[in-house]
């Protein structure tokens, strides 16, 4: 990583995740209307097999992200009675973003991962992973899980993969709703995880906001 790179993650004093809960920039999950939420890196329901989380409360967005993603919800409502917006992660501190990388170590997996000395747009409180659920709290099918960390998870690989069959129609067509719903509010979404959106441009991000450690 460049020099500049780092001044850029550095630019704003980090705050510790005990300290969310007192600052006015940061929004619990829970005052946003029509989501659901299932943080998966507080329970053992993750590729690591662990609650990642406890006892720290990841709950949380920077309000600007916050603001989006209820932007998001309300679009979603409008736009297709009977799903909503289940988030899986939102606020992810450093030490968390720290203890992946480790654990990461020696696999293949480590490329869908920031590294620590850069740093996650999760750890500013600036991206989102979510997917689709209905009113019964079932998922839409996307295809795979959630952090499926294999190619059938690129968004940019799903044309080829409906025309092998691996991907269908259905898994395509949820997967183009959630990005309807994230893109119309603002956030952007990435090449390699259907689940994961950035609010905002990520260098803007880590010279603007504070990383949450």
């Amino acid at each position: 990583m460049s020099s500049s790179e780092v001044l850029l993650a550095e630019a704003v004093p980090a705050i510790p995740c005990e300290q969310i809960a007192g600052h006015d920039d940061f929004r619990h999950l829970t005052t946003i209307s029509g989501i659901a939420i299932d943080l998966r890196y507080a329970t053992a329901n993750n590729f690591a097999g662990r609650d990642l989380y406890t006892p720290l409360d990841c709950a949380w967005l920077h309000r600007d992200a916050a603001e989006a993603l209820a932007s998001a919800s309300s679009w979603l409502a409008a736009q297709r009675t009977g799903s909503r917006l289940l988030v899986l992660d939102a606020l992810r501190p450093q030490r968390v973003q720290e203890a992946l990388w480790a654990a990461l170590q020696g696999t293949p997996l480590l490329g869908y991962l920031a590294p620590p000395e850069r740093g996650s747009i999760h750890s500013f409180g600036m991206a989102v992973d979510v997917t689709l659920i209905d009113d019964d709290g079932a998922e839409f099918d996307m295809g795979t899980g959630f952090d499926d960390l294999s190619e059938l998870s690129h968004p940019a690989l799903e044309e080829r993969f409906l025309a092998a069959g691996q991907l269908d129609e259905q898994q395509i067509a949820n997967r183009a709703l959630l990005r309807a719903a994230m893109t119309h509010a603002g956030f952007r979404g990435i090449s390699h995880e259907w689940w994961h959106f950035d609010c905002g441009d990520r260098v803007h991000v880590r010279r603007e906001y504070a990383r949450v450690l």
